[in-house]
């Protein structure tokens, strides 16, 4: 990339000194000189990565397993964080960030459609599950009739959240109501007639000391000090649940998100995610990293 961008800084200065010594139309034409400064712009552009993320363990992931090996690659990377689930897409929609990480691909395609964003999932990675916690109830068969439950209040979580408390034995939901329109209101039987509320996912481990459940996004579990394996309920991650690396679809081709892919991909990645310095080594992994490091 750096090569490329020297030759093109030559070739402007070459068609400069040509335009004004008056033999700009023997080095190149008017249309050539306007490619190559859009060229070279462009590259200047990326000399700094913008990557949005919510409060939690994905920034920690991209500080530690992703920007070093952008770094030598010769890029700065800045990392923003939001405080919900919403800013990181407008922004990026918008092209204040230039990538995001803290979705999985299933809010992402639900946020994009309904907000007629061009924005594509570029690599999953590896993902912290969502669980069911109670500071007073250490067994999930031993929930007891009119419990409260606090779920996330964005949809595409809510369900999911409701869909662990299925799987736990707890309720059953209607599967057939479509995901953008699902809501609590979807639970078909309710046996304990638990009280189920949403809540904005940031706020949910907050619950924990009125409430007697809470299904919480494993980002926010980390970010409030909660151990992922004190849920008394885990969730098991299908690879559409696990999070993902976004970014803006105009830029799938981009040099930049080539070197993002190769960074997540390479063994120093692995390295971080394998490390008993950090919480990422019992993140559920997605399907490609599994297959590329057995």
């Amino acid at each position: 990339m750096r090569k490329s961008l020297i030759y093109k800084l030559s070739l402007l200065a070459v068609v400069g000194f040509g335009i004004l010594t008056g033999c700009g139309s023997q080095n190149a034409s008017g249309e050539d000189v306007k490619d190559v400064a859009a060229s070279v712009n462009e590259v200047r552009a990326k000399d700094t990565i913008k990557f949005g993320t919510c409060p939690g363990p994905y920034g920690d992931m991209i500080q530690y397993a992703i920007k070093p090996g952008l770094e030598e690659k010769g890029y700065k990377v800045d990392i923003i964080e939001f405080s919900d689930y919403v800013q990181p897409n407008l922004a990026l929609g918008k092209g204040e960030v230039d990538a995001n990480m803290f979705q999985h691909s299933v809010y992402l395609e639900n946020f994009k459609t309904e907000h007629n964003l061009e924005l594509s999932n570029l690599i999953n990675i590896p993902t912290a599950g969502l669980g069911i916690y109670s500071d007073k109830y250490t067994d999930i068969s031993n929930i007891p009739e009119g419990a409260s439950l606090t779920v996330p209040n964005d949809v595409t979580n809510l369900r999911r959240a409701l869909k662990e408390a299925q799987n736990a034995g707890l309720l059953t939901i209607d599967e057939t109501t479509d995901v953008t329109s699902f809501s609590e209101k979807n639970v078909k039987d309710n046996p304990l007639n638990l009280v189920i509320t949403p809540v904005e996912a940031a706020q949910l481990p907050r619950t924990l000391q009125s409430s007697d459940l809470a299904a919480i996004p494993g980002n926010y579990a980390l970010s409030a000090g909660i151990d992922l394996d004190s849920a008394i309920y885990k969730e098991v991650l299908a690879e559409e649940m696990k999070n993902v690396i976004a970014v803006q679809t105009k830029d799938l081709d981009s040099q930049f998100v080539k070197d993002i892919v190769e960074v997540v991909e390479s063994e120093d990645f692995k390295d971080v995610i394998e490390s008993s310095d950090y919480a990422f080594s019992s993140f559920q992994k997605p399907d490609w990293y599994t297959e590329k490091w057995k």
